[in-house]
């Protein structure tokens, strides 16, 4: 298994499209995790990682050991993954704010928008986009239904980990089988779709929302996962010491960490994030296994992503909501018939904002000026292949972090910086922003920070999940 954060480059020889696949659109099935950080087997990001249909479904095509999201939760992620816009140029930061009352997004044409308009038939379940805020423009149909995008879950008596006022910080089993959670179902209904006739190419999404909070899974998978075997991040109490004050206030140190170490619950809530990511891995699996008997396995781009990564303890913080690591980096790979080679590994840094035009690239669709990314085919063909582009992920107005294959630099709204040489410190421990040897990397990456930071676009209440 590999060490933290172990990032391997094989270079792939180039592979072009037969002549068969460019007459005939291939289908797309885009898979999408929720909360998925990089404890998967085959990203060595914990030792207790057990995801082998994640792994062989990586194995297929080029896996993305160096991908990060464009914004550390979950509505600003999905909505500029899915609108090919930076947070920073559409003004949607949080989870608070409807992506389409934006007026940079208000009639902006999403990537499945772009499909149907190209013949496709675009359908979706679970959650691809934020719960708040389905967008039933973007999908001639939905599972459940265009304005419930997700199955209702099971839920043990709260709170089942015993931490009282916890919210939806809680987890512990829950005593259903698997057929009664909404993940199971939602892949019930994806296999449903690759078995229908199809009269047009498909673009399929399916959102599984495990390994979200609350982790609430069904016995077995906590039972894969004894509390004797259970190993804590390495984490340093001293840790934020170096870090601006925008950076501390966004961990909030005396928030969820100060309430697992008080409650003695560390291992507990490592063990329920495992038995969560175990559950969704197992979904996976169903749904690979349905899709390669399916009609459609010759001819299908195959894709799954993460929307960010998850803190468990990590620089004394929990859940997403940073520009560190833990947060940004998330889980990507991508199989494309006639393109891609098996077991390939791409150590390039990479961004979700690239996601919309590579996919309208490998299926032949007309370019979009307007997109903010580049197509991945040039990575897809080639993992070894030059790639200068690092990925940028902003957290609210004017916070952004720059991730280049060797560093992270992050400036803040006050000015204030970090800056991490992630070849002797993959954990992001010494801050070394304030070093003056240093300012010549900080001035090349900064040249990648938005020049544009739109105002917030308009908050609402009642935005759903954390």
């Amino acid at each position: 298994m590999q060490s933290r954060r172990q990032i391997l480059a094989s270079a792939a020889a180039p592979f072009v499209l037969t002549s068969q696949n460019r007459r005939e659109k291939p289908n797309v099935l885009m898979i999408a995790v929720d909360d998925l950080n990089d404890w998967v087997s085959c990203l060595g990001g914990h030792p207790n990682g057990r995801t082998p249909n994640l792994d062989r479904l990586a194995a297929r095509g080029v896996l993305f050991t160096n991908a990060h999201c464009n914004a550390p939760l979950c509505n600003p992620s999905r909505a500029s993954l899915m609108m090919g816009i930076r947070p920073s140029t559409s003004g949607v930061y949080t989870n608070s704010q409807p992506y389409r009352k934006s007026p940079v997004l208000k009639d902006h044409v999403s990537m499945t928008q772009h499909f149907m308009a190209n013949g496709y038939r675009a359908v979706g379940g679970g959650k691809i986009y934020h719960g708040a805020y389905p967008d039933a423009a973007s999908w001639n149909e939905y599972f459940p239904s265009q304005k419930k995008n997700k199955p209702n879950d099971p839920e043990p008596q709260k709170p089942a980990n015993g931490i009282p006022r916890g919210g939806n910080f809680d987890w512990g089993p829950v005593n259903v089988p698997d057929a009664k959670m909404g993940d199971y179902q939602v892949v019930d209904w994806a296999l449903g779709e690759l078995n229908r006739k199809q009269t047009q190419p498909l673009f399929l999404g399916c959102g599984l929302f495990r390994p979200h909070l609350p982790w609430y899974v069904p016995p077995k998978y906590f039972d894969m996962f004894p509390l004797s075997s259970i190993q804590l991040p390495r984490v340093k109490d001293d840790d934020l010491n170096d870090i601006p004050p925008p950076g501390v206030k966004f961990a909030k140190p005396d928030g969820d960490h100060k309430t697992v170490t008080t409650h003695k619950k560390w291992k507990e809530a490592v063990q329920a994030y495992l038995a969560s990511i175990a559950f969704m891995d197992e979904q996976l699996g169903r749904l690979i296994d349905g899709f390669d008997k399916s009609p459609l396995a010759r001819n299908t781009v195959v894709l799954l992503w993460s929307d960010h990564g998850w803190h468990l303890g990590e620089k004394l913080h929990w859940r997403k909501f940073s520009l560190w690591e833990e947060s940004t980096r998330n889980v990507f790979t991508m199989t494309v018939p006639g393109l891609t080679q098996p077991n390939q590994r791409c150590s390039r840094t990479v961004s979700m904002i690239d996601l919309y035009p590579t996919l309208a690239d490998l299926c032949g669709l007309p370019a979009r000026k307007e997109l903010e990314g580049t197509s991945l085919r040039p990575l897809l063909r080639n993992p070894g292949a030059a790639w200068d582009r690092p990925a940028v992920c902003t957290y609210f107005r004017n916070n952004h972090s720059v991730r280049s294959e060797r560093w992270r630099y992050t400036r803040y709204h006050d000015g204030t910086e970090e800056l991490y040489d992630h070849k002797i410190d993959p954990m992001e421990w010494e801050n070394l922003a304030g070093r003056h040897e240093y300012h010549t990397v900080k001035r090349e990456l900064g040249r990648f920070l938005p020049e544009v930071n739109a105002a917030d676009s308009v908050h609402e209440r009642g935005s759903g999940e954390e």
